[in-house]
C-alpha cells in the first residue's frame, strides 16, 4: 500500500496566495487519502528546519488533468526531474503554480512532496480544469439576432471558459446592440452542467435590449455658433422626428426639453420675421426630419464631436474644446444630449512668408497658395494648399513642384507669431533635387500584353518624375476596361541615393467581353434568337497561330465585334466590327471597319398553320452597308481631344415597301463622310465620378441637286440621298460630398447632360432626308431593326411621340414620321451600391426634359416634355449593361389618370442610350 504524505505549502500561501486567493492550497477532493500507519517525521518537517537545503526532484505526477497531457503541464510549470529545489527558501513552487495559473486554463492549482528519500522528493502537481463550453443559446433575442452574434461573441464550442470570455461576450452584445440604438441592454449568463460531456457546461447568455432609444433633443451650451450650424455637422447623431401637442419634459429640472424660445420672447425679438426664430419657437412641438435615423450610436457619436471641432477649427477657433457632455432621459424615456463648448477665441492669418524656396518666386507660391492676410484662420485649409493631403485635382504647392519633378519636397507651416487674434506663418520650404525616372515595371497583367500597357503610360524612362502624369496614366489604364480600376496602382519607390524614382505599375485582369444571348418561339414566326459576342482585348495579330487559342487570341487591345440576329424568314442582320485603337502601334490613332446586312420581309398571315407565310414574291425592305473611320489624338487645344473622321456608305433597297410617302420600290444610297471632334476626361468608363465629355460632329452627303438641277422633279428622289447632320452632346459628372465605404469610393456623383441635334437640306425644293433623322421617346430600343437609320433618342417616362405638343402622347413604340431636331436635358444623381468588376451597380433618381420639332421656325427650347423618375444600372462583364428606370411623364399626368397612367418602366440591355 502507497503511502502519501501531503503537507501544505505555507511559506508558499504567505507570499503568493496572499493576491491569488482562489489558489489556495487543499488536499485533492478526487482522492481519499488512507490513514497512514507511520509517518515520516522528516518529511513532516521538511519546512520547519532551520538550515535550508537543496533537495533533487527524483519524480514527477500530474493528478486532476483530463484533456491536458501530463508531460505539457509540466513542461509549463517548468520543473523537471532532476531539478535541485532549495527547501525553505526557493520559488520554484511559486514559479511553477503561476507559470500553470497564467494559461487561464485552470481553477486551482496546488503542488504536493509525496515521498522524501535523503535529499530526493518526488512531486505531484494537482490540477482543476475550468470547465469547458458544450454549446451556447442566445434567449430574449430573435432567431437573425443571434445569428449575427454567434461570430461576434467569440465562444468556441470544448474551449475553456474564463471570466475574460464571458466578460468579451457581454461586451459584444452590448456593442452590438447599442450600434441599433439600444443603449441600456442587460445581459445575463447562465450555465448548466452538461450531462452528456464531463466538465462542461450548456451556456445561456439572457439579453434583456430594453427599449430602443432615439435622440429626442441636442443640445448646445457656451456656443456663439449657432447651435443649427453645429447639430448640422453631426452626420451620425441626429435628432428625431416630432410632431406632439406635449413635448417631452427634462427629467433633470422638468422644463419642457430641446431648444426652445418661449413665446412671451418670440414676441418681444419680433420673432416671427425670422424663420429660425419661428423654427426654434415650433421645435418642441414640431419637426420634421422624415430621412434620418434619430438611433444613438456611441461610435457615430464620438467621431461626430470631433466634425464639431474640426468646424471650429475651419471658422478660425482653434482653440475650441468640448468641457463636457451629458446625457440623460427626457420624461418620455428618449435621450437628451447636453454638449458645453468652450469656443476660446477667433483668429485670422497674418503674414505668410516663405523660406527655402529657388524655384518659383514668393508670389508664385502665395498666388497658389490662395490664403491672404485678414482670412479666417484655417489649418485644415492651409495643409490642403501646401499638398500635405494629395488630391487629384492637384491645384496645390506639393503638385506644382511634383510636377516639375522634385519628388523629394516638403513643406512645413510654422507659427512665427501669434499677436491678439492674428498669426503669422513662416512656411519652410525643402525642394530637394529633381527626380528622373528609372524604371517602369509593370506586374499583374495575364492576358493584355506588356506593350498595350506601357504605350499608355505617361511615365517614360529618363524623363522627370511628374504627379500628373501618374494621375493622367491611372486615367488612361482604366479608359481600356480591361483591369479592376480600383486595384491599379502606381506604385512609387523613390532612390534619394541617386536621384531617381522607380514606378511600379501593378494592375488586376478583369473580364470586359460581353455575350448577348437569346432565343425564342411564337408569335407566328417560329424560331427568333440573337448571338453576339464582342471582344474588347482582341489579338488579330496572332489569329493564325494556335497556341493562342486559349480560347480566343487576346492581348492587343483590339475591339472585334460579331452579332447575329434572326426572327425565322421575316427578319436577319448580320453585323461585323472591327476596331485598331493604335494603328501603327506608335501614335493614338484609332482605325474601324465595319459591315452589316438586315432584311426584313413582310409575310401572310396563315390562318389553318398559325404562322407566317413567305415568298419570292413578297414585299421587303433590305439595308447593306460599309464604314471606316481613322481616328487621332490631338494635342490642342489638350491631349484630352481627338477628332475622327468616317467614310460611311449604306444601300437601301425596297421592293414594294412604303416607308416614306412616294418611295415604296427602288434604291436609295447614302455616301456621306461624318468629322467628330470630342473630349473626354471622365476618371472611369463605367461609373465616372468626375470629368466631363464633349461630342460636336457634322455629317454631310455630297450635294447631288445643286449639280443636277432635276433631282428636285425625279421620280425617285431619295436615290442619292443628301443632307447635312449636326450633333453635340455635353456630359459633366461633379462628386457630391466626401466619399465613404471601406475603401473611400463611394459617394454621390451628380451627372448634367445636354444633347441637341439638326438635319438640313441643301436644296428647298427638295424634303428634308427622310434617312438619318431623330427619333424621342421611350427606352430607345426600338429602331425598326435598325433598317431607317435614325438616330434614337430615349425619353424616360414617354413613348415615342411624332409631335412637338408636350400634351399629346399616345402609347406607341414607333413611329412613322421622325423629327429634324431635337433637344434633351438630363440631372441624375448617382449612388454606387457597389463597385465590384465583376458587378458594378448604382443607383440613380433622374430629371429629363426633351422635344422634337421638324422645322426651325417651330422650334421653342422652352417647350419640352419633363419627366421624373428612379432608376437602377448592373454592369456585368459577360452581358454589359441591364438596366431599368421608372419614369414618371410630368405632362402625361391627368387628375383623372393620376400617376399611374403618366408613368412608365423602361428597360436597357447592352448599352446605354442616348
Amino acid at each position: 500500500m502507497r503511502k502519501v504524505y501531503k503537507f501544505i505549502l505555507l511559506f508558499i500561501a504567505a507570499c503568493w496566495f496572499s493576491s491569488r486567493a482562489s489558489a489556495q492550497v487543499v488536499p485533492p477532493p478526487s482522492i481519499e487519502p488512507e490513514k497512514p500507519v507511520s509517518i515520516d517525521v522528516n518529511l513532516e518537517n521538511i519546512f520547519n528546519q532551520k538550515v535550508p537545503r537543496k533537495y533533487k526532484v527524483a519524480s514527477i505526477t500530474v493528478a486532476g488533468n483530463q484533456y491536458f497531457d501530463a508531460a505539457l503541464l509540466t513542461s509549463i510549470a517548468n520543473i523537471n526531474v532532476g531539478d535541485e529545489i532549495t527547501i525553505p527558501g526557493g520559488d520554484n513552487f511559486a514559479k511553477a503554480i503561476n507559470n500553470l495559473w497564467k494559461q487561464n486554463y485552470f481553477s486551482n492549482v496546488e503542488i504536493y512532496i509525496t515521498q522524501l528519500q535523503g535529499l530526493n522528493i518526488s512531486l505531484e502537481i494537482a490540477v482543476t480544469e475550468r470547465p469547458r463550453l458544450s454549446t451556447f443559446t442566445f434567449k430574449g433575442i430573435t432567431k437573425s439576432q443571434g445569428e449575427d452574434l454567434t461570430p461576434k461573441v467569440g465562444l468556441v464550442r470544448g474551449r475553456i471558459i474564463t471570466e475574460n470570455n464571458r466578460r468579451s461576450a457581454i461586451e459584444a452584445i452590448e456593442k452590438y446592440f447599442a450600434e441599433k440604438g439600444y443603449k441600456g441592454v442587460k445581459t445575463d449568463i447562465q450555465e448548466v452542467k452538461d450531462p452528456k460531456v464531463d466538465n462542461s457546461v450548456v451556456m445561456t447568455l439572457v439579453v434583456d435590449k430594453g427599449n430602443k432609444v432615439k435622440i429626442s433633443d441636442i443640445n448646445f451650451t457656451g456656443n456663439n455658433v449657432p447651435g443649427s450650424r453645429l447639430e448640422k455637422q453631426m452626420k451620425g447623431t441626429k435628432e428625431m422626428t416630432r410632431l406632439t401637442v406635449h413635448p417631452p419634459k427634462d427629467t433633470i429640472d422638468g422644463a419642457i426639453s430641446g431648444n426652445h424660445l418661449t413665446f412671451k420672447d418670440y414676441l418681444r425679438h419680433t420673432g416671427f420675421l425670422s424663420f429660425t426664430q419661428t423654427k426654434e419657437l415650433l421645435d418642441p412641438y414640431v419637426r420634421l426630419k422624415l430621412l434620418s435615423s434619430a438611433k444613438f450610436s456611441q461610435k457615430k457619436y464620438d467621431e461626430d464631436k470631433e466634425k464639431i471641432l474640426q468646424y471650429y477649427n475651419s471658422l478660425g477657433y482653434r482653440d475650441a474644446a468640448i468641457v463636457s457632455d451629458t446625457q440623460y432621459y427626457n420624461s418620455k424615456g428618449n435621450l437628451n444630449i447636453k454638449i458645453k463648448v468652450n469656443e476660446g477665441h477667433k483668429y485670422y492669418f497674418g503674414n505668410i512668408t516663405w523660406r527655402g524656396n529657388t524655384r518659383y518666386s514668393d508670389s508664385v507660391l502665395a498666388t497658389i497658395l490662395g490664403v491672404q492676410k485678414g482670412d479666417t484662420y484655417d489649418l485644415d485649409l492651409l495643409n490642403k494648399k501646401l499638398g500635405k493631403t494629395m488630391s487629384p485635382e492637384g491645384g496645390d504647392i506639393s503638385g506644382l513642384y511634383m510636377d516639375d519633378g522634385y519628388l523629394f519636397f516638403q513643406s512645413q507651416a510654422v507659427e512665427s507669431a501669434v499677436y491678439n487674434d492674428t498669426i503669422d506663418h513662416e512656411i519652410r520650404i525643402i525642394e530637394g533635387p529633381q527626380a528622373t525616372l528609372k524604371n517602369i515595371r509593370i506586374a499583374g497583367n495575364e492576358k493584355t500584353k506588356e506593350h498595350v500597357i506601357r504605350r499608355e503610360l505617361r511615365t517614360i524612362p529618363g524623363e522627370k518624375f511628374s504627379r500628373s502624369d501618374i494621375i493622367r496614366s491611372t486615367r488612361e489604364l482604366a479608359q481600356l476596361n480591361f483591369f479592376n480600376q480600383e486595384k491599379i496602382n502606381p506604385g512609387v519607390v523613390p532612390n534619394a541615393e541617386d536621384g531617381t524614382v522607380d514606378i511600379n505599375w501593378t494592375v488586376e485582369e478583369k473580364s470586359s467581353d460581353q455575350l448577348e444571348l437569346s432565343a425564342g418561339w411564337g408569335g407566328g414566326i417560329g424560331l427568333t434568337g440573337t448571338l453576339g459576342v464582342t471582344f474588347n482585348n482582341f489579338s488579330i495579330n496572332n489569329i493564325f497561330s494556335k497556341k493562342a487559342w486559349d480560347p480566343l487570341p487576346t492581348g492587343d487591345g483590339q475591339k472585334l465585334s460579331v452579332r447575329f440576329q434572326s426572327n425565322g424568314k421575316a427578319f436577319r442582320s448580320y453585323n461585323i466590327s472591327f476596331t485598331e485603337p493604335w494603328l501603327g502601334g506608335k501614335k493614338r490613332n484609332s482605325f474601324t471597319v465595319s459591315v452589316y446586312d438586315t432584311k426584313y420581309r413582310n409575310g401572310v398571315y396563315n390562318g389553318y398553320t398559325g404562322f407566317y407565310d413567305y415568298t419570292a414574291a413578297d414585299s421587303y425592305i433590305q439595308t447593306s452597308g460599309v464604314g471606316i473611320s481613322l481616328g487621332k489624338q490631338l494635342k490642342w487645344p489638350d491631349d484630352f481631344f481627338s477628332l475622327v473622321t468616317s467614310l460611311n456608305y449604306t444601300r437601301y433597297l425596297l421592293k414594294d415597301y412604303a416607308i416614306f410617302q412616294g418611295f415604296s420600290n427602288g434604291v436609295s444610297n447614302n455616301v456621306n463622310v461624318k468629322i467628330a471632334l470630342q473630349r473626354s476626361s471622365v476618371n472611369q468608363p463605367i461609373f465616372p465620378s468626375n470629368g466631363s465629355t464633349f461630342l460636336l460632329s457634322g455629317q454631310f452627303t455630297p450635294p447631288y441637286s445643286l449639280f443636277d438641277k432635276s433631282k428636285a422633279n425625279s421620280v425617285n428622289p431619295y436615290k442619292l440621298v443628301e443632307y447635312h447632320k449636326w450633333r453635340f452632346n455635353g456630359e459633366w459628372y461633379v462628386p457630391i460630398g466626401k466619399p465613404s465605404g471601406a475603401e473611400r469610393n463611394k459617394q454621390f456623383v451628380l451627372k448634367a447632360a445636354v444633347k441637341y441635334g439638326y438635319i438640313g437640306r441643301y436644296n428647298n425644293k427638295l424634303e428634308v432626308s427622310p434617312f438619318e433623322r431623330f427619333q424621342v421617346g421611350d427606352a430607345g430600343l426600338s429602331n425598326n431593326f435598325a433598317l431607317l437609320g435614325y438616330d434614337i433618342v430615349a425619353h424616360r417616362g414617354y413613348p415615342v411621340y411624332e409631335t412637338s405638343n408636350p400634351k399629346v402622347n399616345p402609347d406607341q413604340q414607333s413611329a412613322s414620321r421622325f423629327f429634324t431636331m431635337f433637344n434633351k436635358y438630363t440631372l441624375e444623381m448617382r449612388y454606387p451600391l457597389s463597385l465590384n468588376p465583376s458587378s458594378t451597380i448604382f443607383a440613380l433618381g433622374f430629371f429629363e426634359a426633351a422635344n422634337g420639332w421638324y422645322s426651325a421656325k417651330d422650334y421653342n427650347p422652352f417647350k419640352l416634355r419633363r419627366s421624373v423618375g428612379l432608376g437602377m444600372r448592373f454592369y456585368l462583364p459577360m452581358f454589359g449593361l441591364l438596366g431599368f428606370d421608372y419614369g414618371i411623364g410630368l405632362d402625361r399626368y391627368t387628375p383623372a389618370g393620376g400617376i399611374k397612367d403618366a408613368a412608365r418602366f423602361t428597360f436597357m440591355l447592352g448599352f446605354e442610350p442616348e
